[in-house]
This record gives structure tokens, C-alpha cells and sequence, in this order.
């Protein structure tokens, strides 16, 4: 699939300053500038991110009428009912407001709830409140959840059951009628940092409590590695305050994990020292697991179990739920691949509807992002679960996926979502319909260029620049995430040096050279693009660190190559 190469300008008076300050490599001061970091204080804070940085929490909106409703449920002896989403973002939340809760209060008056995916679906159920109306619980903090839930907040503060929310999705113009809401995209919230996860909120929703009631920093920060979790899976930007989070939580990870955490990392396989991909791609599904296949209370479980080796017994029922969703996810893409295949029509289209009746409901959201990687367009994958059909949709980067699926409203039951991703359902007689009524709103409103993957280059860079000091700088700047990628680097006129070969039919092992200076890499799935080797060539690619045999190297890993400009 031929990708748009978008090379971004720096601002040259910015980086020239900046590098005047600084002292490093031209490269890494055009991505600082570039990522607003264009200056000598803001590029400082960057690069040494500290906990004494973090904002206030009672900068936020509603955050002391929160503190003094649960100290008042604390003299009241009051039941405390922790209710938190099946997702990773949701149960760490819960696992941390739990724990601190347990810590601070009695734990026999405390419990945590989390709604099943296909009993209950997304955020505060009516049977959630109905439990913590029977067992006698009188205030529910809702984690991840709870902005949108008018109604449902409304019938609890009937049955005289108080709710505070924390959440971090956009609110809507009418609130629930909750005694608290943490929210810093509130309109009228005047928190500095809007772009907190879920986990975030309560973080601060405890970090508040133990300032009112003088606990110590270590009692609230132990739980930074459950933060850095959520933060990683929820693809929040890895910036202001989710930076400084993220980068204080991966240390603990790596050096001091939740029994939990440390189960996980050792069912994953993983040696070294873990990065925020290693999260993404590792941690995170094995925790979302729980949800998809099964009940995502064992995660909570996991996350709060203080014994290893109890520990291990959780992580390995949700290292159980991965390899079923792997397997489910995988068979699923390839039937829906071969469903694209056999149908040109499909394949002439500006975006993908694909519908079985058998497919897993907990693992279409991952077929659709797969199905993207292959067929770079809007996609829907749909199953049905009795007498309605759900699915989920994908969007492409720059194309607003919500408005194009509000405007097949009339042909479906329900809705929900955002700019990129959303989950509908529908009668199954309106299936065709839709998927014809969504390719005539996408194909009218798609501009031809989103439909071609784009990188995003951050510097033109030289081979004779890229030695170990640079590359240790580079590492400064992690941990990277949204807002904070991975640089990415684009070399000009690189000639191969004859050693460069394709391996396993599929990808490039290159050998290549610019002005003296020659370096390793490895391309994936690049081997169609092997004979453009004969001449100069351009390549972007990102910097890595290779062992082998205790010698350690730089190399490149390659994302595109095309003839160098004669």
C-alpha cells in the first residue's frame, strides 16, 4: 500500500534558539519546537518531568464537595460502592480507589463493582444500582463512567443512593444529578489539564483525600504503575501531566510492580526494561482480556491481590481470555478478509461493512482496526446477539466517523461514540441498508487523500548524526505515546551497499549507506519494494538499539522507502 509522506517544517528561529540553549543535534531541536518545547524552561520540564508538577487536584471542579462527601460517609459509617468500566483505563481506577479506600477505611464497608460487557453493556447498569441498593450501599464512586448516565443517576438518587462521578469523557449539556462530577472537560472546570484518563480522575480524587486527611505521598503514589496502565491503553496524549504520570509509573513498573503488574509482565514474556509500547501491546490486551471474553472483575482481582502467587492464578485466567481473543480476532479478520476478496464490489468501495452472525461480539472493535491495516477506509464490523445486530466501527485518521454514522441514525437502534471509533446496533433486515447508506455519506464526504495511510516524518536527518549520543537523548523523551510519538526520520539519497536482501519473502533486511556512514535495519513487509534498491533511495525509519552477542548497535527500522528526487 503506497503512504503519503508528510515531512513537518520547524519553526527556524524556534530551533535555532533552542539548539543555542541546549547544545544538541539541529533534529531533535526541530521535533522539541515542533511538540512546543521551544524554549529552554519548557524543554527542562520535559526532559526532567517531576511529581511536585502534577496541578493541585482541588483545582477542579467539584472537587471538595467529592472530599467531604466520602469523609462524611466515613462518619456516618456509610457503605462505599467502587463502580468502574470492563475496560483497562476502568478497572485500574477501581483497583486504586479500592485499595486507598481499604487502607484509609473500614474494608468491610467497602466493595467495587464492574458492569459485564454483554449482561449490562458500557458504564453505570441498572443492575449495578439495583446491587448497591440491596446490599445497602449509599454512595457509589463511578470510574470512567457515569457523565452521560442522567437517567440511571437520577433512579439512584431515588433509591437515596449519592454518586460521584469521575470521568474524563465529554460531557453533554445536561449532567446527572450527581452530589459530585471530576471532570476537567466541564465547561465552566478551571483544572489546567484537560486530557486525563479515567484513572487520572480518581488518581486526583485520592491524591485530594490524602492531602485533607495528611497522608504521605508514598501511600497514593505507590499507585502510579496502575496509572501508567490506563494512560498507555486509553491513547490519552503523553503530555503535561499524563507525561510526568506516565514516566514515574513505568519506573515503578520496572522497578517496583504491583504483584499484579509483575504477573503479567512475566506471562508476557518481557526481560527487559518495559516501555509504553510494551504496555499497549502487551499488558493492556491481557487486561481488556477479562472483559471481552468473560467478567472483568478478575482483572480488578488481579490488580488488588497482594500475594504473587495468588497473583499469577489471576494473571493466567486473563493470559487464558487473550489466547481465546486472539484466537477469535484472528479467524475473524481472515474470514472477513476473505468475505472483501471474493466480492470486488466490496473492494471498489470507500469504506468496509462486513456482517456474520457467528462472530464474537467482544472482538469485532479489533477486527475492524485490522481490517483497516489491509483496506485503508471507514469499517463496520457487525455480529448479531439474539434479535439484534452490534458491531463496531473504525474511522481513518482526519475522518469523523460519529457524524458519518449519526447520519444513518434512522436506520438504527442505538449509537454511541467519537471522532474515531463507535459501537451501533440495528434490526438485522436494516443491515444492507446501512452499509449502502453509510458508503453514500462516507463517499460524499471523504476527502480522497485520507483514504492513503500518511506518515508523519518529524526531521530530515543525516547518517553521520546518528551515533550513541544521540540516540541517548532520544530516549529522553520517552515515554512516547499521542502527542509524543517516536521520532520518526527521513535520510535522502541512501544507496544500498549490495549486503541489503529480502527475508522471509516478506521483509527487508537492509544494508545501506549515506556519505561514508552505513547502517543496519530491518523493514516489515517491505520486500515488494526491494528492487528500488538498484538506485539512491529515500527511507524513513525510526532509531533502535540492536544486541548481539553483547555487542550492542544502532540500527534503523525501516517504515517506507522511495527513488530518491534525480
Amino acid at each position: 500500500m503506497e503512504k503519503r509522506w508528510k515531512i513537518l517544517k520547524p519553526d527556524d528561529s524556534k530551533t535555532e534558539a533552542l539548539q543555542q540553549a541546549l547544545k544538541i543535534n539541529p533534529a531533535l531541536c526541530r521535533i522539541l519546537a515542533n511538540r512546543g518545547y521551544d524554549d529552554y524552561d519548557k524543554a527542562k520540564l520535559f526532559f526532567r518531568p517531576q511529581l511536585a508538577d502534577l496541578h493541585d487536584p482541588m483545582l477542579m471542579k467539584d472537587m471538595k464537595k467529592a472530599v467531604l462527601r466520602i469523609l462524611a460517609a466515613f462518619d456516618q459509617k456509610e457503605k462505599i460502592l467502587v463502580f468502574g468500566d470492563y475496560d483497562v483505563d476502568g478497572t485500574t481506577s477501581v483497583a486504586c480507589m479500592y485499595q486507598f479506600l481499604s487502607k484509609i477505611y473500614d474494608p468491610a464497608l467497602i466493595d467495587f463493582y464492574i458492569p459485564h460487557r454483554y449482561k449490562e453493556g458500557y458504564g453505570i447498569s441498572k443492575i449495578g444500582i439495583d446491587f448497591a441498593k440491596e446490599q445497602n450501599f449509599s454512595l457509589i464512586i463511578s470510574l470512567d463512567c457515569g457523565i452521560k448516565s442522567v437517567d440511571l443517576i437520577g433512579y439512584a438518587k431515588s433509591l437515596d443512593i449519592d454518586f460521584i462521578v469521575c470521568d474524563h469523557h465529554l460531557p453533554d449539556e445536561e449532567l446527572p444529578p450527581a452530589v459530585a462530577i471530576l471532570n476537567a472537560k466541564q465547561k465552566d472546570c478551571g483544572y489546567p489539564y484537560k486530557e486525563l484518563c479515567g484513572c487520572g480522575v480518581g488518581f486526583k480524587l485520592i491524591t485530594a483525600l490524602a492531602i485533607e486527611l495528611n497522608i504521605d505521598a508514598e501511600h497514593y503514589h505507590c499507585y502510579l504503575d496502575l496509572v501508567a496502565i490506563a494512560i498507555a491503553a486509553d491513547i490519552v496524549p503523553i503530555t503535561g501531566e499524563n507525561r510526568i504520570m506516565a514516566y514515574y509509573g513505568l519506573d515503578k513498573i520496572n522497578n517496583d510492580p504491583n504483584p499484579g503488574v509483575k504477573a503479567l509482565i512475566f506471562l508476557g514474556g518481557l526481560q527487559n526494561k518495559l516501555s509504553i509500547n510494551n504496555v499497549v501491546f502487551v499488558i493492556a490486551p491481557r487486561v481488556n482480556a477479562a472483559g471481552r471474553m468473560d467478567d472483568a472483575k478478575k482483572a480488578v482481582q488481579l490488580f488488588i491481590e497482594a500475594d504473587y502467587t495468588k497473583a499469577l492464578e489471576f494473571a493466567e485466567m486473563l493470559h487464558s481470555d487473550n489466547s481465546d481473543r486472539k484466537e477469535a480476532d484472528s479467524s475473524i479478520t481472515e474470514e472477513a478478509l476473505e468475505i472483501i476478496a471474493a466480492n470486488p464490489a466490496l473492494q471498489n468501495k470507500k469504506t468496509t461493512v462486513v456482517f456474520r452472525k457467528h462472530w464474537h461480539k467482544g472482538v469485532v472493535g479489533i477486527v475492524a482496526s485490522r481490517l483497516i491495516e489491509t483496506w485503508y477506509r471507514p469499517t463496520v464490523v457487525l455480529t448479531q446477539s439474539g434479535d439484534i445486530v452490534a458491531g463496531s466501527a473504525r474511522s481513518v485518521p482526519g475522518f469523523n466517523l460519529y457524524e458519518a454514522v449519526h447520519a444513518c441514525h434512522e436506520l438504527l437502534l442505538g449509537y454511541g461514540g467519537h471522532f474515531a471509533a463507535a459501537g451501533l446496533s440495528l434490526l438485522p433486515e436494516n443491515v444492507e441498508a446501512f452499509a449502502t447508506h453509510f458508503e453514500q455519506v462516507v463517499a460524499g464526504s471523504i476527502p480522497e487523500h485520507l483514504l492513503i495511510p500518511e506518515i508523519i516524518i518529524d526531521s530530515e536527518i543525516s547518517f553521520k548524526d546518528l551515533n550513541q549520543n544521540f540516540y541517548n537523548i532520544l530516549c529522553q523523551m520517552e515515554p512516547f505515546g499521542p502527542d509524543n510519538m517516536r521520532p520518526v526520520f527521513v535520510a535522502k539519497q541512501v544507496q544500498d551497499t549490495g549486503s541489503s536482501k529480502v527475508v522471509k519473502e516478506l521483509h527487508i533486511r537492509f544494508v545501506v549507506k549515506q556519505d561514508g556512514f552505513s547502517f543496519t535495519g530491518i523493514g516489515f513487509n517491505l520486500a515488494e519494494k526491494f528492487p528500488l534498491l538498484k538506485k539512491p533511495v529515500d527511507i524513513v525509519f525510526t532509531v533502535d538499539e540492536n544486541e548481539w552477542n553483547g555487542n550492542v548497535s544502532l540500527q534503523l527500522k525501516v517504515i517506507d522507502i522511495r527513488a530518491s528526487e534525480t
